[in-house]
């Protein structure tokens, strides 16, 4: 049994313990590092997450541009000049060679709202593929902040 003078000293020994200051403080240090590495890992892995949405919607633009293209007759005909970004006076594959706007529009010219920021290139080059000599290669270059996307197709002359 502890006497009244030993009571500080029968307190300590009787088996209740705590933490020190200096442990809690200690604690409190190394909790907080941790958690700010998980934070910084967590807030790039959300900045990183829109890029693959960004990259469909480069290949959706890119892809229509494509199919617009590709259903162009592959012989030259005459055409009016166009304004701007619209391409209603494209009549022919050639007409697309050089084509370049820092807006995605419509056909008619009508600017796209939802895909500002989004810029498009195309070019549109002789070549041969696989030994028939007349094909041309179709370039479509969609880019958006740094980040660029390009598609490549052929459209052969084959009606003639």
């Amino acid at each position: 049994m502890c006497a009244s003078r030993e009571t500080r000293r029968c307190s300590r020994q009787s088996g209740s313990r705590g933490f020190t200051l200096l442990e809690a403080i200690v604690a409190i240090v190394v909790i907080s590092v941790a958690l700010t590495g998980v934070l910084v890992a967590v807030r790039e892995s959300v900045r990183g997450s829109a890029d693959p949405v960004v990259q469909r919607q480069m290949l959706a633009v890119a892809q229509q541009f494509m199919e617009e293209v590709q259903l162009k007759p592959y012989a030259a005909a005459a055409n009016a000049a166009n304004t701007g970004c619209a391409r209603t006076g494209f009549n022919d594959l050639l007409d697309y060679n050089g084509y370049s706007s820092s807006t995605v529009c419509a056909v008619d010219g009508t600017s796209i709202a939802l895909l500002t920021g989004y810029s498009v290139a195309i070019t549109v080059a002789a070549g041969t593929l696989s030994g028939l000599s007349a094909a041309r290669r179709i370039t479509v270059t969609v880019t958006r902040g740094g980040q660029t996307l390009t598609l490549t197709g052929w459209r052969t002359d084959f009606a003639s």
